[in-house]
């Protein structure tokens, strides 16, 4: 067990992620929507579509946007935190901001189509890492969620939407067969979304960090990765410390292994889920 500054203790491995579970459709009213469980950080994520694209778009606009809000319930956390009812402070937007542009940068607007999609990701439990776990969560919950556009005929090829007459007159959408389905939601997201905290503690740097963990890092540092290999976004900060660039390579590859488990285990949770 390594002990910190603190005194508190743990008995994770310094490369050792907490256990992930996914429940779908954990709520029946949204288009998809995920239950997601990092350690004893609890996400529910709600993926639903718009009536309409944001007003400042083109009328004739050829291509989709996608949103995120981010809350903290009021008891997922050790004291209770108070709703936000006049609107977003700035920790929560900070978050939500990074949520929305990582889940954009994975998704190909012009392929998504004329559709806007909002992503919520409500935090039942906070125990470290809410907005990477959010990120994660989000990107399950809008996978599937297109995945259902598609099979619904909501989100199609360029080459398959109808023109204003054509909706005008009675259209229907076209029945893409099972091969189609996937090929075009693989254009819509061509690779999967996840994030992760890495942080340096007394010299050792630790994998996807809880509240004890993230109380006691000398550096904490939150990255967020498509399954390409592409950064979207490194959050890295020394906590009344400094840092070298061979411990930012050594907290980046630690990340790697997270994010590879994370982008496995996102493939394994979807796998045959319509």
């Amino acid at each position: 067990m390594a002990k910190f500054k603190t005194g508190f203790t743990t008995d994770r491995e310094a490369n050792e992620m907490r256990h992930v579970e996914v429940e779908i459709d954990f709520t029946p009213n949204a288009l998809a929507s995920i239950l997601y469980r990092q350690g004893d950080t609890v996400i529910l994520a709600c993926c639903t579509k718009e009536a309409r694209l944001p007003g400042w778009f083109p009328r004739d606009s050829t291509k989709g946007w996608v949103h995120a809000e981010y809350s903290l319930l009021p008891g997922s956390t050790d004291s209770r935190f108070r709703r936000e009812r006049r609107g977003a402070k700035g920790r929560t937007q900070e978050i939500e901001r990074l949520i929305a542009r990582s889940l954009r940068a994975a998704v190909d607007l012009e392929a998504l189509g004329p559709v806007a999609l909002n992503v919520d990701c409500d935090v039942l439990n906070a125990d470290g890492g809410t907005r990477c776990a959010s990120i994660t969560a989000a990107n399950i919950a809008l996978r599937l969620a297109v995945r259902r556009l598609i099979a619904r005929g909501d989100c199609l090829p360029l080459d398959m939407r109808p023109t204003e007459d054509e909706r005008r007159n009675g259209w229907s959408a076209p029945s893409l067969s099972g091969t189609e389905r996937t090929n075009h939601e693989n254009a819509v997201i061509p690779h999967d979304l996840a994030a992760i905290s890495v942080g340096l503690i007394d010299g050792e740097t630790y994998l996807d960090l809880d509240y004890i963990l993230d109380s006691n890092a000398d550096v904490d540092m939150n990255v967020v990765k498509t399954s390409d290999g592409k950064y979207v976004e490194i959050q890295g900060t020394g906590e009344e410390a400094t840092f070298s660039g061979e411990e930012l390579v050594a907290l980046l590859a630690r990340a790697d292994g997270g994010l590879e488990a994370l982008f496995d285990a996102q493939a394994a949770f979807l796998d045959g889920i319509e």
